[in-house]
């Protein structure tokens, strides 16, 4: 399982970072096949708050992955704006699992994989992200079919919920949810996650079954 999350220049540690670490929670438990991936234009890229990473892989792979996950940043307009990378962003939601946080849905919006369909982004983002065309709804997270969306920082746990239970299974979401969740807030954490993926989940969750 080949999972890709696109991060570049100027990129949100919070988006990317914990998507990343959530998500790698699965090969950690022993699952060989499960390949958690930095994406980049770049060989390595700095964040907005001055951290710079190495990535694992550049964007020609991306067509491949089973799922992709676009973080957001502070240049994603100018990402958007630049052909040589968006011609490399071959999506393709009907055989792929494809999740945006915050400005990165701007970018799903600008590769035409939103059309029709309600999406969520942070409120900095939202004003241009509405102006692009895309229907954007006043709530933490959405999906619908192969697409999922998510606004705020903190909303990433439901991006890694919700890819995690299309490709794993719901049981696998709840531990890995489970095992981040705070001590004391644990069960509320997961359930609270779970009741917004779930309503989501139904017939694609007999996919991962």
């Amino acid at each position: 399982m080949h999972i890709a999350i696109l991060t570049f220049d100027a990129f949100n540690d919070l988006d990317s970072l914990v998507a990343y670490a959530m998500l790698n929670r699965i090969a950690l438990l022993g699952d060989a096949d499960w390949q958690v991936r930095i994406a980049s234009p770049t060989p390595r890229v700095t964040s907005m708050n001055g951290l710079t990473i190495d990535a694992h892989e550049d964007l020609s792979r991306v067509g491949d992955a089973d799922a992709v996950l676009i973080g957001s940043g502070m240049k994603t307009r100018e990402v958007a704006a630049n052909p040589a990378i968006m011609g490399q962003l071959r999506l393709n939601p009907s055989r792929q699992l494809l999740a945006a946080q915050c400005s990165g849905t701007f970018l799903l919006g600008q590769l035409g994989v939103l059309q029709g369909v309600p999406a969520c982004t942070d409120l900095t983002s939202k004003p241009w992200v509405v102006a692009s065309g895309v229907d954007v709804v006043n709530q933490p997270f959405a999906a619908q079919g192969n697409v999922a969306t998510a606004g705020g920082c903190m909303a990433a746990p439901y991006l890694v919920t919700w890819l995690i239970a299309r490709l794993k299974g719901i049981d696998a979401a709840r531990e890995v949810m489970h095992y981040f969740a705070p001590v004391g807030e644990k069960a509320a954490d997961v359930e609270r996650a779970l009741a917004h993926v779930t309503p989501t989940l139904a017939p694609q969750a007999a996919l991962a079954a």
